[in-house]
């Protein structure tokens, strides 16, 4: 017997003959007293297809009603896969992300899950259902409906299997597992059989659409493997978990990534003085807009002027900006520039650890290419390069190809 929570995408579940295609995969594998959990996306281009329809609304970002907007899509697909197994003769029933007991911040449209108090989900289990989650939604403590940002289901099946104690999470995709880099841009990419939890959060942080960083923060808190597979075959896929196998071990660089929904902001003739930086990010932070690659360039010594540069997701720029001109009635800023036409590249590999020369390799392959870099930042097992967004996929491809494949043999 084993408890198995498993997660569809919106293209897995985009009509409902693949909503009864998965159904049908569900109970074939199905040992006889396995207890399984389906969490869902909404069907296909829905919730842009709601995101669409608030523009023609409005165009400012009303948080809570979109959010109420948003979490419509999910329930239609709970409510239809639900149908579809009772339709088969097996017991389900659909939950929304309330019901499942998940509670949230209240950050909406990119909300943080706070808790998981699964009894009803374990009540229904008893009950002999396959229990179908709403994923990408929570709920505050004040009753409000609050979605998780982009890829947010993800993280709502892996929380649940955490919460749960299942011996695994399963997240069914358009691709079978994780590539060590996007086999549309590098058609040299190769499956990745297994990666740390470090790795894969270094991955979706960096711009990997496979998963969501949060989810996998949610995997390592709870020590819950994640096995990313293909919903449209039934090859093993890429298993994300603490350790991984010494034949692995052998690597240097486990994965090339890229974020085109990145902008970089500008804030030029800033006062040098202490105080300032933590005004302009205490001032974004209230606002919930997540900050990356901090440069600050002093133009000369004791020059009463700096400029301090750092970038933020696209999602964010309006919000941004709108914080921006507003703290400029109260700091010394001569201008706020934002250029959206820039991405981020990035190598990942815990295999860089005490391994000196990497850096210096990236940097000579993107010079050779003609790639300018506008912003570097690392971490312990991170390198990342901002630079023109129309370069981006060369670079992704030089990068990979240079390394990664060299590391191959």
């Amino acid at each position: 017997m084993a408890l198995i929570v498993k997660k569809f995408g919106g293209s897995s579940v985009a009509t409902p003959e693949k909503i009864f295609n998965i159904v049908d995969r569900v109970l074939r594998e199905k040992q006889v007293d396995d207890k399984i959990v389906i969490v869902v996306s909404a069907m296909g281009d829905t919730t842009d297809d709601l995101v669409a329809l608030a523009k023609q609304v409005t165009s400012k970002p009303y948080g809570r009603e979109m959010d109420r907007l948003l979490s419509t899509g999910e329930q239609v697909t709970i409510a239809l896969m639900a149908m579809a197994f009772n339709e088969r003769g097996h017991k389900s029933v659909s939950l929304t992300g309330d019901q499942a007991g998940i509670t949230t911040s209240d950050s909406f449209n990119k909300g943080r899950i706070l808790g998981v108090d699964p009894n009803r989900v374990f009540e229904a289990l008893d009950a002999g259902n396959i229990v179908v989650v709403a994923g990408f939604q929570g709920i505050t403590e004040y009753g409000d409906m609050v979605t998780l940002g982009r890829g947010g289901s993800d993280t709502t099946a892996v929380a649940l299997a955490g919460a749960m104690k299942a011996d695994v999470c399963e997240i069914f995709t358009d691709v079978d597992g994780v590539y060590s880099t996007d086999p549309r841009v590098a058609k040299e990419a190769f499956k990745l059989e297994e990666v740390t939890y470090g790795e894969m959060l270094e991955m979706a942080r960096l711009g990997a659409g496979v998963m969501q960083p949060r989810a996998v923060e949610m995997g390592f808190r709870y020590g819950v493997p994640i096995h990313v597979r293909s919903t449209f075959n039934d090859k093993p896929g890429t298993i994300i978990r603490e350790d991984y196998t010494v034949e692995a071990n052998k690597r240097v660089i486990t994965g090339v990534a890229d974020d085109k929904n990145t902008a970089k902001v500008a804030l030029v003739g800033v006062e040098n003085k202490p105080g300032v930086a933590a005004t302009v990010f205490k001032a974004l932070a209230a606002k919930n807009v997540d900050v990356d690659m901090i440069v600050q360039s002093i133009r000369s010594v004791g020059e009463p002027k700096t400029d301090l540069i750092f970038t933020v997701a696209m999602d964010d720029v309006v919000l941004a900006r709108e914080v921006l001109e507003e703290l400029q009635e109260t700091v010394d800023i001569e201008a706020v520039n934002i250029d959206e036409r820039m991405a981020k590249v990035s190598i990942i590999g815990a295999g860089m650890l005490g391994q000196p020369g990497v850096a210096a390799q990236m940097f000579d392959i993107l010079s050779q290419e003609g790639i300018n870099i506008e912003i570097i930042s690392t971490s312990e097992i991170s390198i990342s390069c901002l630079v023109a967004e129309d370069r981006v996929k060369d670079a992704v491809r030089v990068i990979h190809n240079g390394l990664l494949l060299d590391q191959r043999g």
